[in-house]
């Protein structure tokens, strides 16, 4: 099954990422995180983002569009990244979850993958 790791990180670990002092610690948790998903062979998909200042969020309301710089204003932590795991149950994809560097200081979302839709009849 299928189950999506949304990677959520606090300010202080999108700093990091940067900081000539700090990133070969940040990144080398990393590094082992999916280098052991990788040797255990649970990754389909993965992409870290790049940090919330790039974000534009749109809502629609009453049909016009709605624009704003930046993630939802009131949110301590902002998406960092997301993986898509095969495992076999929620069990399994929350052993992984619980390994992901993010996890000790900002969370992690995860939610089972919905299976394709099937083509419409004819």
């Amino acid at each position: 099954m299928h189950y999506l790791l949304m990677l959520n990180e606090s300010e202080a670990d999108f700093a990091m990422r940067l900081h000539p002092e700090q990133s070969a610690t940040y990144w080398g948790g990393w590094n082992a995180f999916i280098g052991a998903m990788a040797q255990a062979g649970v990754i389909v998909k993965g992409d870290g983002l790049q940090g919330p200042h790039t974000a534009t969020t749109l809502r629609v309301r009453d049909g016009r569009r709605l624009v704003q710089d930046g993630p939802f204003v009131d949110t301590k932590e902002q998406l960092g990244g997301y993986f898509v795991i095969d495992v076999p149950d929620l069990d399994a994809a929350l052993a992984w979850a619980a390994q992901a560097p993010c996890a000790a200081t900002g969370s992690v979302e995860v939610r089972p993958v919905l299976p394709p839709m099937a083509p419409p009849a004819a």
